[in-house]
């Protein structure tokens, strides 16, 4: 029965944001829309004020606990998590749950930024905070806002979105130059090839192929998170910022 009801108010979000984007509607109905996505936002904000620097790993929902990408994102988190930073993600299974994992299982932290789907997408059982947001383009500022870096995992339409819009905010200086690291070379070798078209076609500098590297390796991509985001940003062990309880702020 909670199930039930949890999908039919999801169909109603999906509808009310298919309404929104058919084009112009009334003004009463476009600011209602807006409080609504500013509530969110607001949402967001509260749940993951205290969560630290964080990486961000992006990857499919589809990959089973048996594959071996699962695997290599979960020692990848680990690792990442070893070196002080939260490990966050969409929330969700597949290689989101791997890389929460990861973190859980070498004492790190983990966060989830969900997301609200007809067909209900639950967190998965390795986070320590999360939070379920509505619309995807406020998910994915909430994924990039609080984050040092961000690893490219193999994965759909929804995970190369997410790249495209961390490497196109910090190639246009919107946020500040952050590493990103694609992982694995074969998968995303068609993916490289067309950023090379678009180098010779003179549609990118090809300056913007050193916004991110690609490898195989957890260790060269432990390397250059230590290079590009500790060392370029000056980041330490800090203590924990104390929560303010006018705001209603828990720890």
């Amino acid at each position: 029965m909670e199930s039930l009801v949890k999908k039919r108010r999801n169909d109603r979000i999906l509808k009310r944001e298919i309404h929104f984007l058919e084009g112009p509607q009334t003004r009463q109905y476009e600011f209602k829309y807006l409080l609504s996505v500013m509530s969110e936002f607001i949402k967001g904000f509260r749940a993951l004020h205290f969560i630290g620097p964080c990486v961000t790993i992006f990857g499919s929902a589809r990959f089973k606990e048996d594959h071996p990408i699962y695997k290599e994102t979960r020692n990848l988190a680990s690792a990442i998590a070893k070196l002080g930073f939260t490990i966050m993600t969409g929330g969700g299974p597949g290689l989101m749950e791997a890389a929460n994992r990861g973190a859980k299982e070498v004492g790190g932290k983990s966060v989830g930024c969900n997301i609200v789907l007809p067909r209900e997408q639950s967190h998965n059982a390795y986070l320590d905070k999360w939070v379920n947001i509505k619309y995807f383009f406020v998910r994915k500022i909430l994924l990039i806002k609080y984050s040092y870096a961000f690893v490219v995992m193999p994965g759909g339409f929804g995970t190369l979105d997410e790249f495209y819009e961390a490497i196109t905010l910090i190639q246009t200086r919107k946020i500040e130059m952050f590493p990103i690291i694609i992982y694995d070379k074969e998968f995303y070798q068609k993916v490289i090839e067309h950023h090379r078209n678009m180098i010779a076609a003179g549609t990118i500098s090809p300056d913007d192929e050193r916004l991110f590297i690609v490898t195989d390796s957890v260790d060269e991509a432990i390397r250059y998170i230590k290079e590009k985001s500790i060392a370029a940003f000056g980041l330490k062990y800090m203590k924990p910022k104390k929560p303010l309880w006018a705001l209603f702020e828990r720890k």
